[in-house]
């Protein structure tokens, strides 16, 4: 007999030997709950397969953003099968992770109900008790054809093996720096991608079914007999058994356009949730029963800040008057802090003749994303999509000197975007959005210290609106879709990690997510019930110069290219203002608030006292009313409570005989008998010192 082969391999960190055979599961000791799968190489396999010569291997912990993501992949498969057993005509689209859960697309007959859910997840739940085993099998295409003759959706993405459209082309946007698109891991998986005219591309890891080297068919087998419970077109990996899979639940169904694309047939989703313990997931449920109470949707027609009409259209937002106050206060101080750091101001217009946009390249990378062509005069014009093309007409506008560097540009441009109307989403995705748009021209020399200090203001700006807990991801070249040389787009690079580590913050790289003409950090701030939120961009671009033929005299008067860095700090107005709604939960602080102050007379007869307390206040720039309605006090009270004013000032006999209000506060508490400029003079300093109350 031949003895058994001996492999080398490398298991945290150490050298070892294990016979030949043995699973990535018995390497690593693997229990299949705690570890659920393998990393051999930098490639994530399944526990049961086979280690090979020379690997590295490291366990995926279920708790892991990868652990995580293989667990709810793996609950996919279980819903999609409990949904061809209840629904047998149910045929398969596609199921990938998304962030906090997971999705599956079918084409069905009728909408899923509610009852409906009901019945496949109590079908999981038998399916998950069973222990049945995942089993990986490699397959040819004529074979999977062949065995997936039945599922016309599966077939089509086995057509698409290996071309341009990796897998499931639904996604991507890529990036979401100044003038680019910027969507949420659940939003990315309906967005047709900013590839060519109608070419539509994903990363690999989205490749879920076929992004692999080689078409793969994951069995689900019956861990007694080992017969064949269902099976599903797969790249994996997936979690040894059903059994691993520790919670989940099904949360809600509606429609979705196979691959995204209107033309296609609407398919119906099922989307739900998968945790590594019931306790993360008790934690995650009620995270969203509280961002629901937050939804800026629902607080922006309570508190009449803004609408969506239907006679506008999808997408395009109108602010009433108190949310016109709130975007006010916003903008005046961004630009106060801007003139303070240098900026000049600049605008431009809303159209533009297509082609500047064929000159910077946007046209060919974003045509999917812009709204299609007007026909005037014998040319096409384009509603702008972003700023920066039209800030480097102003700079190239005259001749230009290194004196003049760096050149900070900064516009509350108007921008128009076509999102799919089935990514829109209240504020925080819109058709129509005034982006905070800067763009500086410097240096190669200037260009550290001035991300630096760009960096350093964006995060201080978004500390003053209230959001300071941050991380920084950075976004590196597309593989296919960029412009210019490898050089510098390893320099950008290499600039902007150094730039990034500087500020001591967490740092996540995101491979393949910058736009086509250079890297970005994108800051990350969570809010105040701990989702995160992309939020400020900084891009450095080396190819739009280029592109433009910018130019300034130097120091020895040669002509130099600029460097360009792109920056948008709220990202746009509208998605800024719809984060806040929900951070602050419509309770904003008192500087950024409609109504700072409301005077409540305890009678009639004491309005005219507070109305000269008004007018004291507004002198001071306080936003202030008096409630003079014929309600009875108490349910003034509630009124301004429910308007979430941060201050009510109270009066009667004693106060107006004292020179005094009753000062309440947005909690409920309240102090008596405060003297007039003694009350105004604390609502002056919250307001000064942008505290929350």
């Amino acid at each position: 007999m031949s003895a058994v082969p001996e492999l080398r391999i490398t298991l945290a960190g150490a050298a070892r030997v294990v016979a030949g055979g043995t699973t990535y599961g018995e390497a690593l000791e693997a229990d299949g709950r705690s570890v659920v799968a393998a990393r051999a190489n930098g490639e994530l396999r399944d526990l049961a397969a086979p280690v090979a010569e020379g690997d590295v291997i490291e366990p995926v912990p279920v708790g892991s953003p990868d652990g995580r993501a293989i667990v709810r992949h793996s609950t996919a498969h279980v819903m999609a099968q409990a949904v061809q057993e209840i629904f047998p005509e149910a045929r398969l689209g596609i199921g990938p992770p998304v962030e906090n859960g997971f999705y599956y697309d079918f084409d069905v007959r009728d909408p899923f109900t509610p009852e409906d859910l009901k019945r496949v997840e109590k079908r999981m739940r038998e399916i998950v008790k069973q222990g049945q085993l995942f089993s990986r099998r490699p397959v040819s295409d004529e074979q999977a054809a062949e065995e997936l003759a039945a599922e016309p959706y599966k077939l089509e993405l086995i057509g698409l093996k290996g071309g341009a459209a990796d897998e499931e082309s639904v996604e991507v946007p890529t990036g979401g720096g100044a003038g680019e698109l910027t969507v949420s891991d659940e939003e990315s998986v309906e967005v047709p991608t900013g590839g060519g005219a109608g070419e539509l591309t994903v990363s690999d890891e989205e490749s879920v079914e076929v992004g692999g080297g080689e078409l793969t068919i994951y069995d689900n087998l019956d861990a007694k007999t080992g017969e064949l419970c269902w099976k599903d077109l797969c790249r994996g990996p997936h979690v040894p058994t059903t059994r691993s899979i520790p919670a989940f639940k099904l949360m809600r169904s509606g429609g979705a356009y196979w691959r995204g694309s209107e033309k296609n047939p609407q398919l119906q989703r099922i989307y739900g949730t998968a945790w590594e313990s019931r306790e993360k997931q008790d934690e995650y449920l009620h995270m969203l029963e509280e961002a629901e109470k937050r939804d800026h949707r629902k607080l922006g027609a309570e508190l009449d800040l803004f609408s969506f009409p239907d006679e506008l259209g999808s997408g395009l937002p109108v602010f009433h008057p108190k949310g016109g106050v709130i975007r006010r206060v916003m903008e005046d101080y961004s630009r106060r802090r801007h003139e303070e750091a240098g900026y000049s101001f600049v605008n431009t217009p809303h159209i533009t003749k297509e082609g500047l946009y064929k000159l910077s390249g946007h046209l060919d990378w974003y045509a999917d994303g812009m709204f299609p062509p007007m026909e005037l005069e014998g040319a096409k014009y384009y509603l702008k999509p972003m700023n920066c093309p039209m800030h480097n007409l102003i700079f190239r506008s005259r001749g230009r000197s290194y004196r003049e560097l760096p050149l900070r540009l900064f516009e509350f441009g108007a921008v128009y975007r076509y999102e799919k109307s089935g990514v829109i989403h209240g504020l925080t995705r819109v058709r129509g959005m005034t982006q905070d748009d800067a763009h500086i021209y410097c240096t190669r020399d200037q260009m550290r210290d001035e991300l630096k200090s760009l960096l350093r203001f964006v995060l201080d700006l978004l500390r003053d609106y209230g959001l300071d807990d941050f991380y920084l991801e950075l976004s590196t070249k597309d593989p296919v879709k960029f412009v210019g040389n490898d050089e510098d787009w390893e320099e950008a690079t290499e600039t902007l990690r150094e730039v990034a580590e500087s500020e001591k913050l967490e740092l996540v790289l995101d491979p393949g997510g910058a736009a086509f003409y250079g890297p970005k950090i994108s800051v990350q701030a969570r809010d105040a019930i701990g989702r995160t939120w992309q939020m400020s961009t900084i891009q450095l671009d080396f190819n739009l110069p280029h592109l433009f033929e910018l130019g300034y005299q130097s120091t020895d008067g040669s002509r130099q290219q600029p460097v360009m860095i792109h920056r948008a700090l709220f990202g746009s107005i509208e998605r800024f203002f719809g984060v806040l709604v929900e951070h602050y939960a419509g309770a904003f602080p008192p500087w950024l608030a409609p109504v700072q102050v409301v005077g409540i007379p305890i009678a009639e007869a004491h309005a005219p006292y507070l109305q000269d307390i008004a007018k004291k206040a507004r002198e001071r720039g306080v936003r202030i009313e008096v409630d003079a309605s014929d309600d009875r006090m108490q349910k003034k009270i509630r009124n301004a409570q429910k308007s979430k004013v941060p201050f009510m000032l109270l009066a009667g006999d004693d106060d107006i005989a004292n020179g005094a209000v009753s000062f309440r506060f947005r909690n409920g508490e309240q102090k008596n008998g405060v003297p007039v400029d003694e009350a105004i003079a604390e609502i002056v300093d919250a307001i000064e010192r942008r505290v929350q109350v």
